[in-house]
């Protein structure tokens, strides 16, 4: 990959992304369920912000990482991208309403990295 202003940027919210990603598990191993949701969310968030940042889109609005993750599926075939943020953002809303018991939120930590792993991997091309 040719590295650019772009390309760097997009490398930078991918690690980041991979650090909340493992903050996430941390917190949810302390028995921190909101905290280790909102970790998750921006773990995911980073990594939709990565791919939409190399390809010069928008993504700073929440709604427009709604919009990113479609064009990525779109352009990538991968329909399982929905799902993934939708789990992604169920953490987030967890994160204010703590209703998700600790299974769902592992699991949801589990799909999370899922979907940053699938990101990753178009960032890194």
């Amino acid at each position: 990959m040719a590295v650019t202003g772009r390309d760097t940027s997009a490398e930078k919210y991918i690690r980041t992304s991979r650090r909340f990603l493992a903050q996430a598990q941390e917190e949810f191993d302390k028995g921190d369920m909101l905290q280790a949701s909102e970790k998750a969310w921006g773990a995911a968030a980073q990594a939709v912000k990565a791919t939409a940042e190399q390809r010069g889109w928008e993504h700073s609005t929440h709604a427009r990482l709604f919009e990113n993750v479609k064009k990525i599926s779109q352009e990538t075939g991968d329909a399982e991208l929905y799902d993934l943020f939708h789990v992604a953002n169920s953490l987030h809303q967890n994160f204010y309403e703590g209703w998700q018991t600790d299974d769902f939120v592992q699991r949801g930590i589990l799909r999370v990295k899922v979907l940053v792993d699938r990101l990753a991997a178009l960032v890194i091309e």
